[in-house]
């Protein structure tokens, strides 16, 4: 049970995955990489050591989808990578037909959830990417936290057979994960016990509720927290087990509200017909024109801490 903050990872997430897939390809390689023009710095090493594993196709990203699944019945095992609308609703219907349709262990990975290019607007928001993503059969999505499980999501999607979806974020976040001990494979994991509500939460949004359940504690409020790092396929009897330990469900995401985790929550506990009161936060049903910074348009949608906290407590009064 965590009774603080984690303390600032030194590594940074993004780094974290690309560090992981260097190696990876060091040691294989059939593994190969395509950009649609997208770099990071921890990008260079592997463009300069692996060159023949490395593609830049330029601003094509539906000719990208293509190409890596042509790669992947060559038996190559393809990362294809730009920001996250760029790479799923740019190419959808290739991604559909080439990947979900042949069932091809093509890996994507979209950079930047929610908010992470706040400021450029709802052509760079990823906050509908889950609902298409979660529809195509076959399709594992990877949405992790930390440095560490975004670098196990590495070799996760590595060792896939299937076609694999993995949201990652930029920058230094609170390392919640120990790499020693961390095993993806369960798909879940519970960080905080508590009896009166359980947040569940995946991706960035794990720090808020983290937060937030701290916070609910100093008002006596026992607040669970499951960190649902492996949003599909999902193990619905264990997060049944977790979510029975409380008297309430609060869903808490930087994603629309209509085919995300909460919609994923309440999907799992219909057809349990497992009746428990829910509550889910998110982005309402609208584009977000607002420019400012990730957490301007937090605050916009009541997703700040503070925010968080009062609607929950409303929410259990």
């Amino acid at each position: 049970m965590l009774t603080e903050q984690p303390k600032l990872s030194s590594i940074d997430t993004r780094d974290a995955f690309f560090d992981e897939l260097y190696n990876i390809a060091r040691n294989d390689r059939q593994v190969v990489f395509l950009t649609a023009d997208m770099g990071a710095y921890s990008l260079a090493r592997f463009k300069k050591d692996l060159p023949k594993q490395y593609i830049n196709v330029g601003v094509a990203e539906q000719n990208m989808v293509s190409v890596a699944a042509g790669l992947s019945l060559s038996g190559k095992k393809v990362f294809i990578y730009s920001i996250t609308p760029f790479t799923t609703f740019r190419c959808f219907e290739q991604i559909k037909i080439d990947l979900s349709g042949m069932n091809l262990p093509v890996v994507i990975v979209g950079m930047g959830t929610g908010f992470t290019y706040s400021g450029d607007g709802p052509t760079h928001h990823a906050i509908h990417d889950l609902a298409v993503m979660r529809v195509l059969p076959g399709f594992a999505i990877l949405n992790p936290a930390d440095a560490v499980a975004t670098a196990q999501a590495a070799q996760k999607a590595y060792q896939s057979q299937g076609p694999v979806y993995v949201r990652i974020e930029k920058g230094q976040w609170p390392a919640i994960y120990n790499s020693t001990t961390f095993d993806m494979e369960v798909g879940m994991n519970l960080l905080r016990e508590g009896e009166d509500v359980v947040l569940i939460s995946s991706g960035i949004m794990l720090h808020k509720a983290l937060e937030a359940a701290e916070h609910l504690q100093q008002r006596c409020i026992s607040a669970a927290v499951i960190d649902l790092f492996q949003v599909k396929p999902i193990d619905k009897d264990l997060l049944l087990r977790f979510i029975r330990r409380s008297k309430a469900v609060v869903t808490l995401e930087e994603n629309s509200l209509i085919g995300g985790v909460g919609s994923l929550v309440c999907e799992i506990l219909a057809d349990a017909q497992k009746y428990i009161p829910i509550k889910r936060l998110g982005i309402r049903d609208e584009h977000s024109f607002i420019s400012g910074s990730r957490h301007d348009l937090q605050e916009e949608y009541q997703l700040d801490v503070n925010s968080i906290v009062e609607s929950i407590v409303d929410f259990l009064e």
